[in-house]
């Protein structure tokens, strides 16, 4: 039986294919790595906005690269659940709202390994951030959730709609909080909505 993406990952010491299906997505986002298009955000990451102003601040990459290492199944999901703040404490470190932002996009990814809906969380996050860093803050939302969209796998899509509509659910990362409202909400139903259409082509970029 599949876990579900919206509670805590159970895997009897293995990694849930699931949740690495969701965390390769994440990870191929720009969340973690240059767009390969043209953007008002340019080549910068949501990663690149936090470390613009906190070089010397790893904990966001980190965070990341425990996520990449998680997903290869070389991390445990207990480990990393005993970690998942770790990135989002640097958020209170920097000034700029991208960078806050950028921050807790890397901390939501590496809460993937606790639970799968936090995928969503770093995908708004990540959105947040690159329109926070931008001249129009509407026109960098819509090309991140685009972006991350088009270069969503069959696979993720099939995993990610089953998780329920956000704030239809008292428990868990989607029910009533900060994934709830503002633009974090709106990105999340964005890609929920399309979700629930027909499956899109992903880019091999």
């Amino acid at each position: 039986m599949i876990p579900d993406p919206q509670g805590p990952n159970k895997c009897n010491g293995a990694v849930c294919k699931p949740v690495c299906t969701v965390l390769i997505w994440l990870l191929r986002s720009r969340l973690a790595r240059p767009s390969a298009a043209p953007s008002r955000l340019g080549p910068q990451t949501a990663l690149a906005l936090f470390e613009a102003e906190a070089p010397a601040d790893g904990r966001p990459r980190d965070a990341i690269a425990r996520a990449r290492a998680f997903a290869r199944g070389e991390l445990s999901a207990a480990e990393e659940i005993r970690r998942r703040f770790v990135a989002g404490r640097a958020a209170r470190e920097v000034n700029s709202p991208a960078a806050v932002a950028a921050a807790r996009s890397a901390a939501q990814a590496a809460a993937v390994a606790h639970m799968g809906a936090r995928a969503l969380g770093a995908a708004a996050y990540a959105a947040k951030a690159a329109g926070l860093a931008a001249s129009d803050q509407t026109q960098a939302v819509d090309d991140e959730i685009r972006w991350q969209l088009v270069h969503m796998s069959a696979e993720a899509r099939l995993v990610l709609r089953r998780l329920p509509p956000l704030g239809s659910n008292s428990a868990g990362p989607l029910g009533p909080g900060l994934l709830a409202s503002g633009i974090l909400a709106s990105v999340i139903r964005t890609i929920q909505a399309d979700l629930n259409g027909p499956a899109q082509p992903v880019s091999s970029s």
